[in-house]
């Protein structure tokens, strides 16, 4: 029997290394040092982590004893109902549906809404890893745009005429990964009015909310439309070892039951969360403020570091940023983005993102990360910014 027909259409996706893939390994075996300008994960970014508190969370005797409750354990809710309290935002423990990580908060909400073939719309430009979970679960992504014009706005025409019967779900991330736009007051509200006589629900996807840069944001208002918030500890505490998120219901209170109840039949045939972890989570989720202090603090350095080095070249430009872990640079399109990102590593030594990573349609843009160790970040925008000298 063919290998191809063994398997199913759902896991067929190109293993070929990409060409900037490649190039990294060859120099990784040539010894020579790339600064890494698209590093994302935080506990290799020299954050300071209280490592005792931590320790003694995940030790606690109980975890010897397994108890499962497919929604999660009560006391965890409970924790993470506090972390909303402390925001002067309220939030039910029965609301609640906990997760090894919001991926998988991603394939329960697919799997609770859509048929396969149905269809889901979410933002562009976006996160890559949305085609994947999509094609685990049979369900079709539909793209609407985020158009920039002194800022990044969504296209409401635009987003009209990517809906369709077989539309079961739309995705609003909340700051945007990785234009850094927040869904504001108003197009939450336009938001709601699209979706509410079209049955679609909305998944608001909120695990950079707390690293605004223009004041305090809330959580996602849903306007009394069946909507779902993701949420987690790897970007809250900067922990994404530790798996624990969350999926919180919201809206018609007849609706929100029938959801939460088929959540928990989904979340029972898995349990995936680990006691440990979820024995854990206030203790953890009491290490967010010092980590979100200084990933804040990171984050705008870098952000003058990187204003301050634009402003000596006319050839980039940085796109408005409101919060979240990484800035947008528009950069002369004369060549693919990833094309030029080769270039940069082959001659320059630095390692970004390409614009289409993110599927921005047109060439010209780059994606860095903002929580960079400064000095690093600093040499490596510098090695950017002559390569357009």
């Amino acid at each position: 029997m063919n290998a191809d027909h063994r398997f199913s259409e759902r896991t067929g996706w190109s293993r070929e290394e990409n060409r900037i893939s490649g190039v990294l390994e060859d120099l990784r075996l040539d010894g020579r040092r790339v600064l890494d300008l698209s590093r994302s994960n935080p506990t290799a970014c020299g954050f300071r982590y209280n490592e005792t508190q931590i320790r003694r969370a995940i030790s606690a005797s109980k975890v010897l004893r397994y108890e499962p409750d497919p929604r999660g354990l009560a006391v965890a809710r409970t924790a993470i109902c506090g972390y909303y309290e402390a925001k002067g935002e309220g939030l039910a423990a029965d609301d609640l549906v906990l997760t090894s990580g919001t991926s998988e908060g991603y394939s329960f909400l697919f799997r609770l809404l859509c048929n396969a073939g149905d269809e889901v719309l979410i933002p562009s430009p976006g996160y890559p890893l949305f085609d994947f979970l999509a094609d685990l679960c049979d369900v079709k992504l539909v793209r609407f745009p985020l158009v920039y014009d002194h800022g990044w706005q969504i296209d409401f025409a635009a987003l009209a005429a990517a809906a369709s019967e077989r539309t079961r779900a739309l995705v609003v991330v909340h700051p945007n990964n990785p234009t850094g736009h927040y869904t504001s007051e108003s197009e939450q509200s336009q938001l709601a009015e699209f979706c509410r006589p079209r049955g679609i629900a909305l998944i608001a996807d909120e695990v950079f909310l707390d690293f605004s840069l223009v004041g305090r944001r809330r959580s996602f208002a849903s306007a009394g439309t069946l909507s779902f918030t993701l949420s987690g500890l790897s970007k809250i505490c900067g922990l994404p070892q530790m798996k624990l998120a969350w999926i919180a219901a919201s809206g018609d209170d007849e609706e929100k039951r029938e959801a939460l109840a088929r959540l928990e039949l989904i979340a029972d045939a898995y349990l995936s969360v680990g006691t440990p972890v979820q024995l854990a989570a206030a203790a953890l989720l009491g290490t967010r403020t010092a980590f979100r202090a200084q990933a804040v603090e990171r984050i705008r350095a870098n952000l003058r570091e990187l204003d301050g080095q634009l402003s000596r070249q006319s050839a980039c430009s940085r796109l408005v940023c409101e919060g979240g872990w990484t800035a947008v640079l528009r950069v002369p399109a004369l060549e693919s983005d990833e094309d030029l990102t080769i270039a940069l590593l082959k001659e320059r030594g630095v390692h970004v993102h390409p614009g289409h990573f993110y599927d921005f349609p047109k060439s010209g843009h780059i994606v860095i990360s903002l929580i960079v160790p400064e000095q690093e970040f600093a040499e490596g925008v510098q090695r950017v910014l002559v390569h357009f000298a």
